[in-house]
């Protein structure tokens, strides 16, 4: 009981903070809570059962390994942002070409990234359901779907992304509560002496081809870039860095109190194993958490859905609406839903977007090349963009 109030508590003075003027009216903080909502609903409360359950004792060195790898791909973006306010746009054919082909790679991405959001939506949503029908999962998610491509064919979504403040203070207030539960628990655990170092379930080349299928876990920082309307590339290239840093702490402190703390519980390995391991640590956590991962995959749900109407209409010239593009990513990512499990459809999302990532490193290389920049810089965005090939050619799935 004492826990429960313990986390309310924590949950509303960190909500208090976030909607203080002077965070909330902070222009820095305000940029980044666009791509801090991606990163964080990308996959918060999938991702530590996975790395918990493939790699151990050493679930911690994952996590922090995809940050960092996620770190250098923004990396890339963020000096082609910087390149773009310098030369104005214009850096030849070959960067012209480059960038066709990533906003492409990035709205096909949008597509399948989508569809992994929805298809989490549904397995939470019914995750705490009393009673389990059939296919529960995948029905819910077909719901939403019809809602989404409903609202985006005749009313549009500007409404529901101006919501996003909102849901990002919300996600990371129960983030605040979930990590101090969780904390008092692991330190129960460790005054007990009952912290649990497991091996890994995978081995070397399985564990490296499986972080590769993770990678859209921590995607979402990308989206910096396209605040150009908004805000200054200053202030953008400052966003996804700090977005980047605070997720990225936010990842590894969950991860090392996971790791250690849940070995021997004997919690079946699902999707949403995470709620099966809160109701463990506090009666208040699970509830809070299919909250916040049902307002995480819907808002970004909305963002990429709205990103991507946008995207095909600008690169087909109006060819393509951004209905028929709404439509589109309905009817593939319905197809995903009823083919292949949410384990897959994550990996398919990484690939995809490693596809984006690799084109957006190349682009920095060339452009490093162009313009004689430091030497290590070419080989630096050139050695990122053959990982994000090798990422979107050997990226696995988790065996669910």
């Amino acid at each position: 009981m004492l826990l429960n109030i313990a986390i309310l508590i924590t949950l509303l003075c960190v909500l208090m903070i976030l909607w203080s003027r002077r965070v909330h009216g902070h222009r820095t903080w305000r940029a980044m809570t666009t791509p801090l909502a991606s990163i964080i609903g990308s996959g918060f409360l999938v991702l530590g059962p996975i790395l918990e359950n493939a790699y151990g004792e050493y679930a911690p060195l994952a996590m922090a390994g995809l940050c960092a790898l996620a770190y250098l791909f923004g990396s890339a973006i963020r000096y082609n942002m910087a390149a773009i306010e310098r030369t104005g746009g214009d850096r030849g054919t070959t960067v012209r070409g480059l960038e066709t082909a990533a906003s492409w790679a990035l709205g096909f991405a949008y597509i399948i990234s989508v569809a992994y959001y929805l298809n989490l939506f549904g397995a939470f949503g019914v995750s705490m359901a009393p009673v389990h029908v059939p296919n529960d999962a995948k029905l819910l998610t077909t719901a939403i779907f019809g809602i989404i491509l409903f609202v985006g064919w005749t009313r549009g979504f500007r409404m529901l992304e101006n919501l996003e403040y909102v849901s990002v203070a919300a996600k990371l207030a129960i983030i605040a509560g979930f990590l101090m539960g969780l904390g008092f628990f692991v330190f129960g655990r460790l005054t007990d002496g009952g912290l649990t170092f497991t091996a890994p379930s995978v081995g070397a080349w399985e564990g490296l081809v499986l972080g590769f299928g993770l990678i859209v876990t921590v995607q979402g920082f990308e989206t910096s870039r396209y605040l150009g309307d908004e805000y200054d590339t200053r202030t953008r290239i400052r966003s996804m860095q700090w977005a980047q840093w605070l997720s990225a702490a936010i990842y590894v402190v969950y991860i090392v109190l996971l790791a250690y703390s849940f070995g021997d519980t004997k919690v079946a390995f699902s999707e949403t194993a995470i709620i099966d391991m809160m109701h463990l640590v506090a009666p208040i956590l699970p509830a809070l958490l299919v909250a916040a991962a049902l307002a995480a995959q819907f808002s970004a749900a909305v963002a990429d859905t709205s990103g991507s109407g946008g995207l095909f209409a600008d690169l087909t010239k109006g060819r393509v609406s951004p209905r028929q593009a709404y439509a589109l990513l309905a009817v593939v990512g319905l197809a995903l839903t009823w083919t292949v499990n949410v384990f897959e459809i994550i990996s398919f999302a990484s690939r995809a977007f490693a596809g984006y990532y690799a084109l957006q490193a190349a682009i920095a290389a060339v452009t490093a090349w162009q313009t004689g920049d430091r030497a290590w810089r070419p080989v630096l965005f050139g050695a990122l963009a053959l990982l994000g090939l090798a990422i979107l050619i050997f990226g696995q799935p988790v065996e669910g």
